[in-house]
């Protein structure tokens, strides 16, 4: 199976990845499940990669239909240490202006119907979560921006919202009164996955719009974001190339561990099915 190194989610209109080279498509299987779609797996940079498209090629999967445990085993069994996610967002803030970045440090959960754990089943994991971003792929996306010349604000809570309609004006009213900056609809249950699969995990969310608080943005449309999106692609893949090209080749943060004092569950009472279906994540805390 080919391998990589590093994982990129292609968010709304990013269904491929611009200057990969030797590409080949990789199809999985997964105890969850099918990933959204095949993986673009080759070499960017130098580097091996895998793009996978949240959504599909074309667009076919909803927030809430997305397999996210699917997409992010499907990561972990290529190998990917590290993961960049795209990431269309809606801006609460003046300052965060439509075709800008944002290195959100913070999420907000207002998701309803998700699975955002790989656990369960017979065994207990409870991971810290009070950072969910990695840093160091943080830093890498902000210096990446710079180089990029690329208007980019690091810091800021990201709201995660059901989906699939837009905030209310009520709604996105009460988001700015509570101090958030940016609104999606995807990013958290990638994270927490992320997190659980110990792959480190970072957004680069790309502004479109200014949600409905604005009161000359009063009306979401599809078509508004749509317009945004594609103006932003040439942007977002200059600023991945620079990066996967920046990001350190041994990973030196606490991501990697983030299962090594996660699991309470007594590991001679954990059924042997589960233990066989998730080896991959677990495995090497119980032998």
């Amino acid at each position: 199976m080919a391998q990589a190194e590093i994982g990129i989610i292609g968010g709304s209109g990013i269904y491929n990845m611009q200057g990969i080279q030797r590409a080949k498509d990789v199809r999985l299987a997964t105890p969850f499940g099918r990933p959204s779609d095949a993986y673009q797996v080759g070499e960017l940079e130098g580097r091996r990669v895998a793009f996978l498209a949240r959504h599909g090629r074309g667009h076919l999967l909803l927030p809430s239909e997305l397999n996210f445990r699917a997409n992010i085993y499907g990561f972990k069994k290529l190998g990917v240490e590290r993961i960049i996610s795209l990431s269309a967002v809606g801006s609460l803030r003046e300052e965060f202006k439509p075709m800008e970045m944002v290195i959100p440090d913070q999420f907000f959960d207002r998701t309803h119907h998700r699975v955002s754990t790989f656990f369960g089943g017979g065994i207990a994991v409870h991971i810290s979560f009070a950072d969910p971003f990695c840093p160091t792929v943080q830093s890498a996306l902000e210096k990446a921006c710079a180089s990029a010349g690329v208007t980019a604000h690091r810091g800021g809570t990201y709201v995660c919202m059901e989906g699939p309609a837009f905030s209310t004006k009520a709604e996105s009213r009460l988001y700015r009164s509570w101090e958030m900056d940016v609104i999606g609809m995807t990013n958290l249950q990638e994270a927490k996955l992320a997190r659980e699969a110990e792959i480190c995990y970072a957004t680069l969310a790309m502004v479109t719009d200014y949600d409905c608080w604005h009161p000359a943005h009063d009306a979401v449309t599809v078509d508004q974001v749509y317009e945004c999106l594609q103006r932003n692609a040439e942007n977002s893949a200059e600023i991945i190339r620079h990066a996967v090209r920046g990001l350190p080749k041994e990973r030196a943060c606490k991501c990697g561990s983030a299962l090594a004092h996660a699991i309470l569950t007594d590991r001679k009472k954990i059924p042997a099915a589960t233990k066989k279906k998730l080896s991959l994540l677990v495995g090497k805390y119980l032998k």
